[in-house]
């Protein structure tokens, strides 16, 4: 099935036609889709995204909205996780091309997310933007305290901080930006990347895949980043799709594969 790994359907650019735009994945085959959360205080909403069956989520603060709270605690992330359609926390990390938070609040916030995800064995669903050396000094130090599940989100970082994230296991996730003409340095980096470890996602209402960029996304154009992936790589588009999937639920593994029994 296709599955989109990382949606923002909460997003108010989706209130005239959510509904519409989830038929439409569904038309499309999308199978399955992560909502995820921008920031606790918004977790309601992303959480009431989630009620379908096909539809998951996870609570956390990006690192754009880290100043909103500061002091976040990680028994308030575990204890919305505690929730069965949160399958991750985050989305978490740091981003220092915006600087919409303090890199100092950022980080502190970051390793809170951390200490949750390592609390819960949920995936740490990573944002990481011009902080490359920052970042993987920040995972190398709290991994060493204790192992957790890394999956970078829509990584367009560099390869150094790939191969240190791969070296912890982490999953990375491909977006549309892999389409974009001038990403050659992108598609070189996802060339690399653990094939066993590998998932794809929109980032939806933003980073729409060509030939829809410039449009508003939906999880609808998530085929078109598989192919984009299958080229890169060299697999036949039925390969990146049994990968990706196989990848994904060995990450998200509170969601129950195709065809298993529920407990």
């Amino acid at each position: 099935m296709l599955i989109d790994s990382h949606v923002n359907l909460h997003a108010p650019q989706f209130d005239d036609d959510r509904q519409l735009v989830i038929d439409r994945a569904r038309a499309a085959g999308v199978g399955l889709m992560v909502n995820i959360c921008d920031r606790v205080a918004n977790f309601a909403a992303v959480r009431a995204v989630a009620d379908a069956a096909d539809i998951w989520c996870t609570v956390g603060t990006h690192p754009h909205e880290a100043k909103e709270n500061p002091d976040l605690a990680a028994a308030t992330l575990t204890a919305l996780a505690a929730d069965p359609r949160v399958v991750g926390i985050g989305e978490t990390g740091l981003d220092f091309h915006y600087d919409l938070s303090p890199r100092d609040i950022q980080a502190r916030v970051f390793r809170v997310h951390v200490a949750a995800a390592r609390a819960t064995g949920l995936p740490l669903v990573v944002h990481t933007r011009e902080a490359d050396a920052e970042m993987a000094a920040i995972l190398e130090d709290e991994y060493a305290a204790g192992p957790f599940r890394i999956l970078m989100h829509c990584y367009t970082s560099g390869a150094e901080l790939a191969v240190r994230a791969a070296a912890l296991g982490a999953w990375f996730s491909v977006s549309g930006i892999a389409t974009f003409k001038a990403a050659q340095d992108v598609r070189a980096v996802i060339a690399q990347m653990p094939a066993e470890r590998i998932i794809v996602e929109t980032d939806c209402p933003y980073l729409a895949p060509v030939p829809h960029r410039g449009r508003r996304n939906e999880p609808a154009y998530v085929a078109h980043v598989l192919a984009r992936l299958a080229e890169i790589r060299g697999w036949t588009l039925d390969e990146a799709e049994a990968r990706t999937e196989a990848a994904f639920f060995d990450l998200f593994d509170r969601i129950p594969r195709p065809g298993s029994v529920a407990p």
